[in-house]
């Protein structure tokens, strides 16, 4: 009897995947596959930065405020998660604004040697382990909407923007090993603007503004990525923000960029007449 019952709470919980739930609509995404694949979705949304319509598409939601790390470990160990995915952002100005961290993330800020992205992440994620829950890498239930290789849209790059392109891409790679950020936008073989603290949309609209027209942006992963956090993703709001200063390309990392919303995202650039186009490995051909 209660053999079976230790298998059976097993199995259970082998369906579970929680879910730390940054901004954006990434984890709305990732909820519903997770769903459709048979999975019981359990997740931990921010205050002020996850979207409220989260909590319609997962079997449980709890709220917490940025920093409040104790409460989101008990939240997953309460609902028997042994196994989260942390996705979506938190605007990096929340650190020198909003965030007000408890004892626990006051304890793993101080065994960091240095306060980068990754560092963080690496940390965090330690932690949780610590306490029996595994971080999956982002892409995990996620096959079916990356970026594949090529162009995606109607239109393709010219020579001159594949140019831009090539040039954009090992620019990218740099400031990614730097831990800056993971775009860059660029005009005419110029770095117009790299991607910082405020994120890729803000640089696309500060680059493409100093471009006037025509710029190019390129996103990737880092040369170090670590695939558990911070994965690439694209959707309509960025091709929304580039058709807004009329920038002309976004090349990205096939098989390592989320594709959000798909049609949607597409049928805006086709109507834009952006050319959006998956990259492979470091090799950049026209």
């Amino acid at each position: 009897m209660h053999a079976s019952h230790a298998v059976e709470r097993a199995v259970q919980s082998a369906r579970k995947i929680g879910l730390i739930a940054g901004n954006g609509r990434f984890p709305i995404i990732f909820a519903q596959n997770a769903r459709r694949l048979g999975y019981s979705v359990s997740a931990v949304a921010h205050v002020g930065e996850t979207a409220p319509e989260l909590a319609e598409h997962v079997e449980r939601i709890h709220w917490i405020k940025i920093g409040q790390f104790n409460k989101l470990i008990k939240a997953l160990k309460a609902d028997g998660v042994r196994q989260a995915v942390m996705l979506g952002g938190i605007k990096k100005t929340h650190v020198f604004t909003t965030v007000r961290p408890d004892f626990r993330a006051l304890a793993v800020a101080s065994r960091l040697r240095e306060l980068k992205d990754d560092a963080i992440l690496r940390e965090v994620a330690a932690e949780l382990e610590r306490e029996g829950i595994e971080i999956c890498e982002s892409t995990f239930g996620l096959s079916g909407i990356l970026v594949e290789e090529g162009a995606i849209t109607k239109r393709r790059p010219g020579k001159k923007e594949w140019d831009d392109v090539r040039f954009g891409w090992h620019m990218a790679a740099e400031i990614g090993r730097l831990d800056i950020g993971q775009c860059v936008v660029v005009k005419d073989k110029v770095v117009v603007a790299v991607e910082a603290v405020e994120g890729t949309d803000e640089a696309i609209r500060r680059g493409g503004t100093l471009a006037q027209a025509g710029a190019v942006v390129v996103k990737r992963s880092k040369p170090q990525q670590d695939l558990r956090f911070d994965l690439p993703a694209i959707g309509p709001r960025t091709v929304e923000t580039m058709e807004a200063v009329h920038a002309a390309v976004l090349a990205v990392e096939a098989g390592r960029t989320v594709l959000l919303d798909r049609e949607e995202t597409i049928r805006r650039a086709d109507q834009a007449k952006i050319a959006i186009v998956g990259i492979v490995g470091g090799a950049v051909i026209q």
